[in-house]
């Protein structure tokens, strides 16, 4: 009886064994095979805290490499069981109007779990019914960072210099850096993190976004070719100071330059501010609009980014935006991860002060 009882207990033992085992290995797969979530402990160290972001060149090499990492996860959706600005507040200050800039950075920040509140020139008057100085020694009493959509970059640097919290460039006359984070992740998508070398072609006017790229050719290693009509060139400072660093800059009036590119990237003709010379640019850039035809050039690989938004009929056509090439798209939706990986770098070590 001993020995018939053991051996109608022994299978049973071994059945709850395999069945456990079974359950851990099926527990462990589902553990690997689950998306990486952050908590608080597994954060990156905030690497830009408390400084401003004017300029794609206010931070080094080392630090972009950290925040397009930042903005790669969140794309990802490993930040979605973090709140790391919750307590903090934004505002959002604007003289130009603006759809991906306000929707992004508002958006951006509650999801991080912050607060924005935008403010129209209606309602501040920036050097006109109050001195900018006077604004910004008010905003830093309350809110904790302060993004800039304006017309004049020294607007912006007046403001850095009597505000003691982050201040960042959401657009200004000189430059489009956050901008160019966005384009800069989606480059990085489509040929990975080492942009050593790609060619990045801009074609048209030499504003703005044409300075903030050869900013980021500074910093990634790309190989950046500007090609405008005579007349349009990019900033001449910002140029010489590519040339004193290294960087590997061309700037043309060739449209030949665009064929085997990696990234062509097109911007308007005509800028806010500038509607009194539209005749006039529209003459200059003939020749210089992005078509179907002029994306079958690229290198195979290739694609074809614009900020947006799109004057179709200008610098570019709508066959263009929506061509197998195009990541224009892609590039808007990452208005949204690149600016809250900024964000949380700039104010991620800030405690809330109420």
């Amino acid at each position: 009886m001993p020995k018939d009882s053991k051996a109608t207990t022994t299978p049973k033992q071994s059945g709850k064994a395999g069945k456990k085992a079974a359950a851990q290995a099926t527990a462990a797969t589902a553990q690997a095979s689950a998306p990486f979530l952050h908590t608080p402990e597994t954060l990156p160290a905030p690497v830009l805290s408390g400084r401003d972001f004017l300029s794609n060149l206010d931070m080094s090499a080392a630090e972009l490499r950290v925040v397009m990492d930042t903005a790669h996860s969140m794309r990802r959706g490993e930040w979605r069981g973090v709140k790391p600005l919750s307590g903090l507040s934004m505002a959002l200050v604007f003289e130009k109007a603006s759809l991906r800039t306000r929707t992004t950075f508002d958006v951006g920040m509650y999801q991080l779990g912050g607060h924005a509140i935008t403010l129209s020139n209606a309602e501040i008057g920036l050097g006109t019914r109050e001195r900018v100085s006077d604004v910004a020694r008010n905003l830093e009493r309350w809110v904790d960072g302060v993004m800039g959509r304006v017309y004049l970059q020294q607007t912006l640097h007046e403001i850095a210099d009597h505000a003691s919290i982050p201040i960042i460039n959401g657009l200004s006359d000189m430059l489009h850096p956050a901008q160019l984070l966005a384009d800069y992740q989606t480059i990085e998508q489509e040929f990975g993190t080492d942009l050593t070398g790609r060619r990045v072609v801009y074609i048209g006017d030499g504003n703005n976004l044409a300075n903030s790229h050869i900013h980021m050719g500074i910093l990634t290693g790309t190989e950046v070719t500007i090609v405008t009509p005579v007349g349009y060139e990019p900033n001449g400072a910002v140029l010489m100071d590519a040339v004193k660093r290294g960087a590997n800059v061309t700037l043309t009036n060739d449209l030949g330059a665009i064929a085997g590119a990696d990234v062509l990237y097109t911007d308007v003709w005509i800028s806010m501010g500038q509607e009194a010379e539209a005749d006039i640019r529209r003459r200059a850039f003939q020749g210089y609009q992005v078509t179907p035809q002029m994306l079958d050039t690229l290198a195979p690989h290739g694609i074809f980014l614009h900020c947006l938004p799109a004057h179709y009929g200008e610098e570019t056509v709508p066959e263009a935006t929506e061509h197998p090439k195009s990541r224009v798209f892609d590039q808007a939706e990452n208005r949204l991860h690149a600016q809250k990986a900024l964000m949380y770098h700039l104010l991620g070590a800030t405690k809330p002060r109420w």
